[in-house]
């Protein structure tokens, strides 16, 4: 790894000093409990604003093939593939009012991925649709998920605005019995888990958050009715009336500009800055992206994933601001990069961070005109630290006087909310109308939390048969006394930018996992010695990557400044070689994870199995670990 301009000895030790202190202003005591979950105590926060009055039914005690929990991309992909393999009875079940997940719920104000389209996108190749955009608008987004649920047929059995309770593995039907709460109990031989690593909004537990008489909502769940407007603006209900946002990460970074534009004026209230590089969004044509040839978009997808994950690639086929900085990726996403001597390895690396950040604190002074506020914009920590945001609006929103940046990284965050507005320091803002645009819980779903026990052989719940232990898993999707249940998710498997792809690859193993149950009659379970094993394989060569994220400054990648969790949590050499492990694993051992069954299922029942088991397995092949 090299560096057109690395920092000389003293300048790199200089900026350890200054990123400490900037760290050190920024850690609070409370950690990651500074935040709460919006369901808990303020339920009206976590609402769903764009959903239809849930018509009333009647509960559901009938049976389906298989029963898969969310609906957002994971879970659409999961029963598309699922439908590829024949399988006829894929019931989603969702807690909001449509298809979409993420997409579904985040429709604040100038709302865009921050990975291309053309590979964030799942199945292109599949539905001939070309993004019009570099980046997409979430609205393109949001419809395409609903395109994929209607190509296959998953709308007639979804269950919307619907929450999954309870998942109890019945021993004598061998079947699970899904619970709801809406009054439903039905059962599902099998269960897939989608519930996603962004689903649960949280709040920053401001003392007298309760309290604020003016209106108030989180950016997840934006209240059109009260800003007027689309995500393309037009906010014409904020005209004159002062808005305050808490938050400065991807959302806000998106959200400010807007407000910018339609609000009479806007505090934005910051603990630390983002790093925000060149966005350069632009119209696209299918010739740009090769989209006249079949399989054009598997193949910028996994040229994509390549160059992120550390592989070498001939040309980079995206070319944009995250593969030319993916080589500071590696402390996020393990790869093979850190072979070689370690020393030198972390010198390189640590020269081409600073003269990355250098860079990117100098697009700051260049476009911010106030010399205060700039140096206020500017991100003391290392590359890693902090997932990077790409913007071409929003520094210059702060030229705006319609526009005030309010530090609290001295006083460890907005220090009270009042009736009128925010208080920080000895200054209170007076405000109409406050929106956190604090995120989500992330990697935390309802399974791992706890507010979805499972229930496996014998009555064990899954979380207390991982206390002991830590997670037991193989390949991160399956896990011994827990039969035909498969959990999708970042957990124990790979991880990558473009979390679509990996949830795309899993919901390809799914289905050949079902599939391969179904022709041999058979459950889905693994031993306890392949989950050992599994484990084992992770801890191996797992990189030694908390002394870094122990000096990060404070955020949801280092547990607020207390450090990575414990264990090996993903695959060791990226998600591109991972991939191409799955792919051998379904070649070579896929019945080794199979268990007769008690009570017989007649072999291939949904009639001839594996048309599209081919083509499948053959996703993601060509990597691989080396040596």
């Amino acid at each position: 790894m090299t560096s057109p301009h690395a920092p000389a000895p003293d300048e790199l030790a200089a900026l350890r000093r200054r990123y400490r202190l900037e760290r050190e202003r920024r850690v609070r005591p409370d950690g990651a409990r500074q935040y709460r979950p919006t369901e808990a105590e303020f339920g009206y926060y976590a609402a769903d604003p764009y959903a239809e009055e849930a018509a009333g039914r009647e509960p559901l005690h009938d049976t389906v093939d298989v029963a898969v929990v969310g609906g957002g991309f994971g879970g659409i992909l999961a029963g598309a593939r699922l439908r590829q393999q024949g399988v006829q009875r894929v019931r989603i079940v969702e807690k909001g009012g449509d298809f979409g997940g993420t997409w579904y719920w985040n429709r604040y104000p100038g709302i865009h991925c921050d990975i291309e389209s053309h590979v964030y996108l799942p199945m292109l190749d599949e539905t001939g649709y070309v993004p019009e955009w570099k980046y997409s608008p979430g609205e393109e987004i949001r419809r395409h998920a609903v395109r994929l649920a209607e190509k296959y047929g998953l709308r007639p059995d979804a269950l919307f605005s619907t929450a999954v309770t309870s998942l109890t593995w019945d021993e004598a039907s061998e079947t699970w019995i899904v619970a709801t709460d809406r009054g439903d109990a039905f059962r599902a031989t099998y269960v897939v888990t989608a519930t996603g690593t962004l689903s649960e909004p949280k709040l920053p537990g401001i003392p007298g958050i309760e309290d604020f008489a003016g209106h108030t909502f989180h950016t997840s769940r934006w209240d059109y009715g009260y800003t007027g407007g689309t995500p393309d603006g037009g906010m014409k209900g904020l005209a004159g009336k002062r808005v305050g946002i808490v938050g400065t990460g991807a959302t806000g970074v998106q959200v400010i500009p807007m407000l910018a534009e339609d609000a009479g004026h806007v505090y934005v209230f910051q603990r630390t800055p983002s790093t925000v590089d060149v966005r350069a969004n632009r119209r696209t044509t299918a010739g740009d992206v090769g989209a006249d040839r079949d399989g054009w978009a598997r193949e910028r997808r996994d040229n994509y994933l390549r160059i992120v994950s550390g592989e070498p690639a001939e040309q980079d086929l995206v070319a944009d601001s995250w593969t030319h900085s993916a080589g500071l990726l590696e402390k996020l996403l393990p790869s093979f990069r850190r072979q070689g001597d370690r020393k030198a390895f972390e010198a390189a690396y640590e020269a081409a961070d600073a003269s990355k950040m250098n860079e990117l604190r100098g697009r700051v002074e260049r476009t911010v005109t106030d010399p205060d506020t700039a140096e206020r914009l500017k991100p003391w920590y290392r590359y890693a630290c902090k997932r990077p945001t790409f913007s071409d609006k929003y520094y210059p929103a702060f030229n705006r006087g319609n526009v005030t940046l309010v530090d609290t990284a001295d006083t460890h965050g907005i220090e009270r909310i009042t009736e009128h507005g925010v208080v920080v320091g000895d200054t209170a803002y007076e405000l109409d109308c406050l929106i956190f645009a604090t995120g989500f819980s992330v990697g935390t779903s309802g399974i791992h939390s706890g507010k979805l026990p499972v229930h496996g052989r014998g009555g064990t719940q899954l979380l207390h048969a991982w206390a002991q232990r830590g997670p037991r898993t193989l390949h991160g999707l399956t896990s011994n006394g827990f039969p035909n249940l498969i959990q999708m998710g970042s957990l124990q498997n790979a991880s990558s930018v473009n979390y679509t792809h990996i949830l795309d690859e899993q919901a390809g193993h799914a289905a050949a996992l079902v599939a391969a149950a179904e022709a041999a009659g058979a459950l889905v379970e693994p031993s306890r010695e392949a989950e050992s094993a599994w484990v084992a394989e992770l801890a191996e060569d797992a990189p030694d990557h908390e002394w870094f994220h122990a000096e990060c400054t404070p955020g949801y990648y280092n547990r607020e400044g207390r450090g990575r969790p414990n264990g090996p949590t993903a695959y060791p050499h990226g998600a591109f070689a991972f991939h191409a492990l799955l792919e051998r694993w379904r070649e070579e051992s896929i019945g080794g994870i199979l268990r007769p069954r008690t009570v017989r299922a007649p072999a291939g029942r949904w009639g001839a199995r594996g048309a599209g088991l081919g083509a499948w397995w053959g996703v993601g092949g060509g990597g691989g670990r080396r040596g």
